[in-house]
């Protein structure tokens, strides 16, 4: 049952701000059923995989999805997600929340400019809009190899900052590119023994209703809201996790 409310949770916030709900579900799984960073990043990507199939269908449904793009996105992290799960397997845990930690802060503030970025520059077309998607994808899919989430807190503000598409647009193809990436991560950390089978059927059940939630809710917001409330959370969660990786490495160098 606290997994499923895990779930519900984690895919009310991915669905709302086009994340896989990582940044979410994995403090929750180490708090609240003990487990260690390594294991909740495991089990997360495999329960975030059905984050994406739901709320890409949601957005899809809302014509916010941009089928080509998520597929750009999706071949380059296929490659790269694997090895990012092999490089977490070797990272000690408080090394794993500082990475994390910084990697989100700085992104979210990177889109709390776009207001002010797109008044000085244009969308890329053309094959720079493909480079700028299949690097995207590429860093993305090992992020989320190496960290147990979705990639979409990269994807999205590339696909903003870079290539002009509407919040909206960009957190529908995100959730869709994340799903191929997410299930590679995933059977790697399977097969590293970084997944707890037994938590993974409540996790996705939960998922599934609340992706669909906030999914649905994300479309009712104007899109500068929902921009400030995608920055916030990863704000939130960084700084979180920032916290921990200090307090971490303090407990093992004494």
């Amino acid at each position: 049952m606290l997994s499923f409310f895990i779930g519900l949770t984690a895919g009310a916030f991915g669905g709302l701000v086009g994340l896989g709900g990582g940044v979410v579900m994995i403090p929750l799984m180490v708090r609240y059923l003990g487990f260690n960073q390594l294991l909740a990043h495991g089990t997360s990507l495999a329960a975030l995989v059905f984050t994406g199939l739901t709320g890409a269908g949601t957005y899809y449904l809302n014509g916010t999805v941009d089928p080509g793009a998520a597929a750009l996105l999706a071949v380059t992290a296929i490659l790269t997600a694997r090895f990012g799960a092999l490089y977490a397997n070797s990272l000690p845990e408080w090394k794993l929340k500082l990475a994390f930690g910084t990697f989100v802060i700085c992104v979210s503030l990177l889109l709390l400019c776009k207001p002010w970025y797109a008044a000085l520059s244009h969308p890329a077309t053309g094959g720079l809009r493909v480079a700028v998607l299949l690097a995207s994808g590429g860093v993305s899919g090992f992020f989320a190899g190496l960290m147990g989430v979705g990639g979409g807190s990269l994807m999205v503000p590339a696909m903003v900052l870079f290539l002009g598409f509407s919040q909206y647009l960009a957190q529908g193809s995100s959730l869709l590119a994340m799903v191929p990436a997410g299930a590679v991560g995933a059977y790697t950390h399977w097969r590293l023994g970084n997944v707890a089978l037994p938590t993974v059927p409540g996790l996705i059940l939960g998922i599934v209703v609340g992706t669909y939630g906030g999914s649905t809710l994300a479309h009712w917001l104007a899109e500068g809201i929902l921009r400030v409330i995608f920055a916030l959370v990863l704000i939130w969660q960084g700084s979180r996790d920032i916290r921990k990786s200090l307090c971490l490495k303090n407990k093992e160098a004494g």
